[in-house]
């Protein structure tokens, strides 16, 4: 009867220590689970900036920069409507070279515009952008463009304070 007892005894203990291993084994792996969620997390936001910063790394023409900064930011108002449209090409078309190149950087930017939601991100790499290609006098132009296609069109738009002490910073301009 002792030896059943110990044997028992033996079964019992080692029926306790397999449900706390595999109680232990279920908690390392939830927490391997939600480790694995957090990183695919950041993964994943990070993809989305990425996304959204593609169509801005691919411009390298300092006349398409200032059409898409300048479309962004007019463009958080509401859409673009043709009466600012044709003040925009003209605009543009007072830099660039040809009727072809302001058309293709018109399009390009309206398009560069639409696909991305934060007016920011836009100033954050274009104005560093044109801040080294562009003199202080045609930084100064490039200001003075976007307050034309503001105030012109159909209605006046008031530009956020916010957004052109952004701009003029990262354009290199000293802000008080």
């Amino acid at each position: 009867m002792p030896f059943l007892i110990a044997i028992l005894g033996l079964l019992g203990a080692a029926a306790i220590w397999w449900y706390r291993l595999k109680a232990m084994n279920e908690a390392a792996n939830e927490v391997a689970d939600v480790i694995g969620r957090v990183q695919g997390n950041i993964r994943r936001k990070k993809l989305r900036k990425q996304a959204a910063l593609s169509p801005l790394t691919a411009i390298d023409d300092p006349v398409v920069a200032a059409a898409t900064l300048i479309t962004a930011i007019v463009s958080e108002h509401g859409p673009i409507l043709p009466q600012r449209e044709a003040l925009l090409r003209e605009v543009i078309a007072q830099i660039a070279a040809s009727q072809k190149k302001t058309d293709e950087a018109v399009v390009y930017a309206k398009w560069a515009a639409s696909q991305i939601d934060d007016t920011t991100i836009v100033i954050d790499k274009l104005a560093p952008f044109l801040r080294e290609r562009l003199d202080p006098n045609e930084r100064d132009d490039l200001l003075r463009m976007l307050n034309r296609v503001a105030q012109g069109g159909e209605q006046s738009l008031r530009i956020a304070d916010q957004r052109m002490l952004r701009l003029r910073q990262k354009l290199g301009f000293e802000v008080n």
